[in-house]
């Protein structure tokens, strides 16, 4: 089964933390995604970048709108993800609780499946 593991982060959390930090956590990360990548277990993994240089996309009735970040609204943002191959949801839970950034972000787990699923 695939699994999704969201790394969900406060939109203002890599500027506070600074780039030596941020790289300190950065390479905790590199390490995580190598050890589920030797057992296996990783399909997909890689960081985004910040919110401040990304672009939202509608299309309403036709018409279609770029809008720049920052969000206003956003307080957080997808900083990242991991595609796991695992046996079951408790194997994801389990490795999300082992991800560094449990420590400093919130992990979102979502099982893949096609939209018309609940």
């Amino acid at each position: 089964m695939s699994y999704m593991l969201l790394i969900v982060e406060p939109t203002e959390q890599r500027e506070e933390r600074g780039e030596a930090a941020g790289r300190a956590v950065y390479d905790r990360m590199l390490t995580y995604r190598a050890q589920l990548q030797s057992r296996g277990q990783l399909i997909a993994a890689e960081s985004l970048s910040s919110v401040n240089k990304g672009v939202r996309l509608e299309k309403r009735d036709g018409q279609t709108r770029l809008i720049d970040g920052p969000f206003a609204e956003a307080k957080e943002m997808i900083g990242g993800f991991f595609l796991l191959n695992v046996d079951s949801y408790e194997e994801a839970l389990e490795l999300a609780a082992q991800c560094p950034a449990a420590e400093w972000c919130t992990i979102e787990i979502r099982k893949v499946a096609p939209c018309y699923e609940y």
